[in-house]
């Protein structure tokens, strides 16, 4: 592909020399260009439809320890030299400076390989999938009362430049699809949901199958009808193969950027080289993952995108990397800078953050476990990361008894400690899978990111139950 440009290389020499005058030791400007569409379909009927498009720039100074940061959606030369002065004033240093900066950048990345670019597919093909998935819930003879369908894309182009020279761009395109059936019965109204999302164009939709995601959700929902109220106490527990990914993204991948250790508000600080998980654990954040949620070429700071092993074989090896926490300890960032758009600094996130695959069957792990709970899938939890203690929600779960699952579970909590977690985990299996897309919160600031794991077992947890 051609170089990314949205703004002209002389532009950007000149508002980094501008940004540069008040003393700064580091200026960076970060374009962004992002459209999207979003298509809600809620029982037959179609409730949104929007096309978007957020464009401009945010410029940052660093001097010493201190940042500023301005941001507009004003490209042209004055709006950019505008903001560049409101940054540079904010982080003003004791002398002013004349640096000329010369940009001498690499080719700009395009790694998603799209087949079909989105916006050159009609809106009426994309509401034809909505309808699609409705139509064949409703085609059953399922208990569902509700379907609700949503349809969006993302094309992203990024352009960074900054005063130590460099110049690169990234091209993001993510398409996804998800699915949401409410059915009725004896047990009330029970929800069940099914979601896809790739780094890839409208060729996703060659990949799955809309129908087969739409009786996904809706059997989900189908079957917690027949659900008992969730066990209360400790318990081993059993994760399912993708969908709990979440946990350890959460519990234990927070507690893993460099921010949070700087800050000392990790449980993970200082831990480096010591044994914090279960000789079987390997803990990975890997944004180059081909076509997952959370893959990239750059970061938004400009570094290339990596795989980085953070725990192996149960012993920490790492943690992540934004351009500011490397700079100040003396080694390159891990490519974890991201933003959320253009009005927001960079901080460390994680990208695709997953436990490798073991050795074991995952059936001989459930016959091999007397009573607990297994979780096919996770919802929404808290985590506290100075302490590393954490609360989820199980969307999906299911009684483990006499080493066969039997009953589907209701509201339940799953609730511990991500290193105890980590500790306890004693049983791995090889069917390794990436969960559904996601988007991480963290400060404010939105990332869409991927997470996965095969089945495991942690051998104790405490579920938060109703059950007497």
């Amino acid at each position: 592909m051609s170089e990314i440009e949205i703004v002209e290389q002389g532009i950007l020499e000149e508002t980094l020399t501008a940004a540069m005058q008040s003393g700064g030791s580091f200026a960076e400007v970060f374009i962004e260009d992002k459209r999207s569409t979003t298509a809600v379909l809620d029982d037959g009927l179609v409730e949104e439809l929007n096309n978007g498009r957020d464009r401009g720039a945010g410029i940052r100074v660093v001097v010493g320890e201190t940042t500023g940061f301005a941001h507009t959606a004003d490209l042209s030369p004055a709006g950019l030299l505008k903001a560049a002065a409101a940054a540079s004033s904010a982080a003003r240093g004791d002398s002013q400076t004349n640096i000329e900066v010369s940009l001498s950048g690499g080719a700009a990345s395009d790694i998603s390989e799209i087949k079909t670019l989105p916006q050159q597919v009609s809106k009426s093909k994309k509401v034809a999938l909505l309808k699609l998935a409705d139509e064949t819930v409703r085609n059953t003879e399922l208990p569902i009362t509700q379907v609700a369908a949503r349809y969006g894309d993302s094309h992203r182009v990024i352009q960074i430049a900054n005063s130590e020279g460099k110049l690169t761009g990234d091209r993001q395109i993510r398409s996804m699809f998800s699915v949401s059936c409410v059915a009725s019965g004896d047990a009330g109204l029970q929800t069940g949901r099914e979601s896809v999302g790739r780094t890839v164009g409208f060729e996703l939709f060659d990949e799955i199958n809309v129908d087969e995601v739409a009786l996904k959700a809706a059997n989900r929902a189908v079957t917690k009808l027949d659900s008992v109220p969730a066990p209360s106490g400790e318990m081993p527990v059993v994760v399912g193969p993708g969908g709990g990914g979440v946990l350890f993204h959460e519990a234990c991948g927070h507690g893993l950027e460099a921010d949070l250790i700087e800050k000392s508000a990790s449980v993970f600080a200082g831990k480096q080289g010591e044994m914090v998980a279960a000789p079987n654990v390997t803990l990975i954040d890997d944004g180059t993952m081909v076509g997952e949620w959370g893959r990239f070429a750059i970061d938004d700071e400009g570094n290339s995108a990596s795989q980085n092993v953070l725990i192996e074989n149960g012993i920490l090896t790492d943690y992540m990397w934004d351009w500011f926490r490397a700079r100040k300890h003396g080694r390159l960032s891990s490519g974890n800078g991201r933003r959320q758009s253009y009005r927001h600094l960079p901080m460390v996130r994680m990208t695709n953050t997953f436990l490798t695959a073991g050795e074991e069957n995952p059936q001989e792990i459930i016959a091999d476990t007397d009573y607990g709970v297994y979780v096919a899938q996770l919802g929404g939890g808290q985590v506290n990361t100075a302490t590393g203690d954490f609360v989820f929600g199980m969307t999906e779960a299911y009684l483990i008894e006499n080493g066969k699952l039997t009953s589907p579970i209701r509201d339940g909590n799953l609730i511990g400690n991500g290193p105890q977690a980590l500790l306890d985990i004693d049983a791995i299996a090889k069917d390794f899978a990436m969960g559904s897309p996601g988007t991480c919160g963290k400060d404010g600031q939105g990332v869409p990111v991927g997470d996965g794991t095969p089945t495991l077992r942690v051998k104790r947890l405490t579920v938060g139950g109703t059950a007497t």
